[in-house]
């Protein structure tokens, strides 16, 4: 081996291994995209953690799956952009800027609007970059050199131009509409913005007089009596029977004293209550599609702080639930409450700071989705967009199929700011992409820009296409745009996805933004609850890689992926997985050792080969073709799982243990050349299979050997070993592992030392081409059973006495134990295990007789007992087996 390579520790130690690898590939420019590659392109845009964020193990989850897509598609020979980024999240940084100078003293109307900006842009260059440094701790393979921020520059003038294409379209008005309001953050929420709580609430039967003085009275139910003083209607159904004489006529809202209408909408649920429902235009937003196709007056009583208005008469000034139950304590007052019942119900809350909402009035710019959602659902249909796994494309269409116009404009200083400007002379609303000097309509210079700025998403929105340079024609689109996939997580579908596919359609002229959309699934814990600080479960990513090391959690993450499920994570399973760290540094150190006089790159003499050389080619050549279709389908969980079981199971535990006589020279100098070229040719395929999965330890691992010159992931993808799939060498091989199994099995139901030397296995064979194939590996078989002979006989062979015995469907294999140990003791041994096992037997079968025990346990409890049933009656038989064997 060349004196320059490195030497590998006694034990693997992440710390120092991580940061100097990490350090080595940028400044290697590993990750860098070129425009100008003539390799295909692969390309993804991160999705844009919030400028305010720390690393969660979503995100680990997230960024460890997109860095394996982009790993392995390097070694494939693509030319891969992975463009990185982070999100200016309106609400959420405006926040956490506002709450740091409330500490001072200070707010931000103290400050004025530009100040105020300014202090974010100071805070984002202090702690803005927090969470892309945590990505890189993970391994993230980023272009960091074009790494973008949704309000820099470019992005800005991204968004400046799709707001100006969509309103001289007719796809963006401003208009009066009820809006979700949150009183607090004092600004405008989207549908997907309100989180929904059930809580406890009340119903309140109310009854309104006929306006004409006749005895009797309409009733109604409603959880918001204090919306009661904006009342404009009571509707009920057309084709409601029982209330159709109440059509037409005129009825009294109680403490205010308007006369309204009664009218018909199919809006009303006819069973519901009386039948009759009062309508507020200005409160409800069913109320409000009701008032605009009646023509009703939109009466406003609540602001935007959640205050009662001068609408609200003497409730004016009032808190809204305080006036609720003053408004209630009137109207007993008065007769007309006729009931107070309890209610569990639904409550829409700011998703940021958890404040009741508020159904709003106001006037606001909105998106109208239609048209560009009809498109995203044909992009869809038609096959350019494909949702992984499937079951989230029926979930995409539902919500395609039935949204609302999107409210976009929101009630914040730090955003971007809508660009529309009002003329104070006139009144005419001019929208362009620069600020205008003059009215076009009058010439007057008063011009003042509007003071709302546009929801996050809006921005978000553009992001696959307006980080490559969009609206310029750039290089960077030419080839990296549509995006091959987008990794993301099921709840931002609708806030994210849906939208970057209505944008990417529209702004980019029919090109959707990617091909494939890949969905995971949540990560929670062990236990299947979803992590959160109050339940004290959360798992924080950054100690995990502090305490077991990067690739340990990246391998964990991948391993437990599995499509449609999700992730049930713990510190004792990531553990497990750091064991892998060790015994694929180990399983290195060994090779080394025995490899310091090979060369790279040595030929293998396929006239040495013995039947496990053989095989473990033709099994690495299967992995590597596997590794590839599973990452192709997104199949992470099955590809690391893969990884892991054939280099534990099969790499060493099989190959490694059969290679140590020839690399120990007791099979001669040729033997053991071609013993090392397999090796070498083996850890080559091996360490750049598992590269995109465990890419630190891999890279370590990779410059120790003699085919490391170089950066592994520059080194490609493996090829085949063998020109085709040898079927019989590999199914040759795993009858001898079943014979090496059931010897194994047999020693273990003795109870024989595992290094503990046999004098003898002796096997009866069924036919004489088993019988060549088990004579041809018979050191091998002696070595990995630790027996000092091997008998080797025809089927028709005597049976050895006092011996276990195990059959296969082409052998039968016996232990004979009389001398290793107390036959008699044994037996009685046998004896007292099958008695308590058949209790164990007798006790599950009751169980599972038992009706009620079927009824009322959990699915899961009911499967483990069917389980352990069926395993403690294998165990019986094969005790039965071994009581006749060893009696004969």
């Amino acid at each position: 081996m060349e004196s320059e390579k490195k030497q590998l520790g006694k034990s693997y130690d992440p710390v120092p291994i991580e940061d100097k690898w990490y350090a080595k590939w940028i400044e290697e420019g590993l990750f860098k995209a070129d425009p100008s590659s003539p390799k295909p392109a692969f390309s993804i845009v991160i999705p844009p953690p919030n400028v305010t964020g720390s690393l969660h193990v979503g995100h680990a989850l997230d960024n460890t799956l997109q860095d394996i897509l982009c790993r392995s598609k390097r070694m494939q020979g693509y030319e891969v952009l992975w463009l990185p980024g982070t999100d200016h999240a309106g609400i959420a940084t405006q926040n956490v800027v506002e709450r740091s100078l409330a500490q001072q003293g200070i707010s931000r109307h103290d400050l004025g609007r530009d100040e105020f900006v300014s202090k974010v842009w100071e805070w984002k260059e202090l702690y803005g970059s927090t969470i892309i440094n945590q990505l890189k701790k993970l391994g993230a393979s980023c272009d960091w050199d074009r790494e973008r921020f949704t309000m820099d520059e470019g992005l800005s003038r991204a968004v400046r131009k799709i707001f100006v294409e969509l309103y001289k379209k007719g796809l963006i008005y401003r208009g009066k509409y009820l809006i979700n309001w949150c009183p607090r953050c004092q600004t405008a929420l989207s549908d997907l913005e309100v989180e929904h709580e059930e809580q406890d609430g009340k119903f309140y039967e109310v009854s309104y007089k006929y306006a004409d003085g006749e005895e009797g009275a309409v009733v109604v139910m409603t959880t918001r009596p204090e919306t009661i003083l904006g009342d404009t209607a009571i509707a009920i159904h057309p084709r409601d029977e029982k209330n159709r004489h109440l059509i037409g006529r005129k009825v009294v809202v109680p403490l205010v004293g308007r006369v309204i209408p009664v009218i018909e909408d199919n809006m009303v649920d006819p069973e519901f209550g009386s039948g009759c429902v009062k309508i507020t235009p200005a409160h409800d937003p069913n109320d409000f599609l009701v008032g605009q196709r009646h023509n009703l007056e939109q009466i406003q009583v609540i602001d935007g702080k959640g205050i009662m208005n001068e609408n609200a008469g003497k409730y004016a000034g009032q808190d809204r639930f305080a006036a609720r139950e003053a408004i209630v304590a009137d109207l007993e007052r008065e007769g007309v409450l006729l009931s107070v019942t309890d209610l569990r119900h639904s409550v829409g809350h700011c998703y940021r700071c958890h404040t009741v909402i508020e159904p709003y009035l106001s006037e606001q710019w909105f998106v109208r989705t239609r048209p560009l959602a009809d498109a995203g659902v044909e992009s869809v249909r038609g096959g350019k967009i494909r949702f992984v796994p499937e079951q989230w494309t029926n979930v995409y269409y539902q919500w395609m199929e039935n949204i609302r116009d999107w409210c976009i404009s929101r009630q914040l200083w730090w955003g971007h700011r809508i660009p529309a400007w009002y003329c104070e002379e006139c009144g005419e609303v001019i929208v362009d992409e620069t600020a205008p000097e003059r009215c076009p309509k009058c010439g007057c210079t008063s011009l003042r820009q509007d003071e709302d700025v546009l929801d996050t998403w809006f921005s978000s929105g553009l992001w696959p296409f307006s980080t490559m340079g969009w609206p310029e024609e750039t290089e960077t689109l030419k080839k990296f745009y549509p995006t091959s996939v987008l990794v993301t997580g099921f709840d931002i579908i609708f806030f994210w996805v849906a939208r970057m596919i209505m944008f990417g359609l529209e702004g980019m002229k029919g090109e959707q933004p990617f091909n494939d959309v890949y969905i995971h699934a949540l990560v929670r814990d062990e236990k299947g609850q979803k992590m959160s600080k109050s339940r004290g479960n959360v798992i924080d990513p950054l100690t995990i890689v502090r305490d077991y090391g990067a690739d340990a959690l990246r391998l964990t993450l991948a391993a437990l992926t599995v499509q449609g499920r999700d992730i049930f994570l713990s510190t004792e399973r990531i553990s497990t997985y750091r064991l892998f760290m060790n015994k694929l540094w180990n399983a290195s150190r060994f090779a080394l050792m025995n490899l310091e006089d090979a060369e790279a790159g040595g030929k293998i003499d396929e006239k040495e080969l013995q039947l496990h050389d053989k095989w473990i080619l033709n099994r690495v050549s299967q992995v590597s073709a596997e590794m590839t279709r599973l990452l192709d389908g997104y199949f992470f969980g099955e590809a690391a799982r893969l990884m892991y079981d054939f280099t534990w199971g099969e790499l060493c535990d099989w190959y490694l243990e059969l290679s140590k006589p020839a690399l120990r020279g007791e099979e001669g100098e040729g033997r053991r050349r071609t013993t090392q070229a397999v090796l070498l040719a083996l850890f080559e395929d091996v360490l750049r299979l598992l590269h995109p999965i465990i890419p630190f330890v891999t890279e370590e691992l990779w410059q120790a050997f003699p085919f490391g010159g170089g950066l592994i992931e520059r080194r490609g993808w493996p090829e085949k070993r063998v020109a085709a799939i040898d079927e019989k060498v590999i199914a040759d091989m795993e009858f001898i592992q079943r014979v090496v199994r059931s010897i194994r099995n047999l020693r273990a139901e003795a109870r024989i030392a595992p290094q503990q030397m046999i004098p003898e296995a002796a096997l009866s064979v069924h036919n004489d081409e088993k019988l060549a194939l088990l004579k041809s590996c018979e050191k091998q078989i002696r070595l990995l059973t630790k027996a000092e002979a091997l008998t080797l006989a025809a089927a028709d062979g005597k049976k050895p006495e006092r011996s276990l015995a195990a059959v296969l469907d082409e052998a039968q294999i016996y232990l004979p134990v009389g001398e290793l140990l107390d036959v008699e003791k044994e037996l009685q041994r046998l004896k007292n295990d099958l008695a308590r096992l058949e209790k164990d037997i007798e006790k599950s079968k009751g169980k599972l007789a038992n009706e009620k025990f079927v009824e009322r346990a959990p699915r899961e409890v009911i499967e483990k007992e069917k389980n352990t049933l069926a395993d403690n009656e294998a165990k019986a038989l094969r005790m039965k087996e071994n009581l006749k064997s060893l009696a004969e």
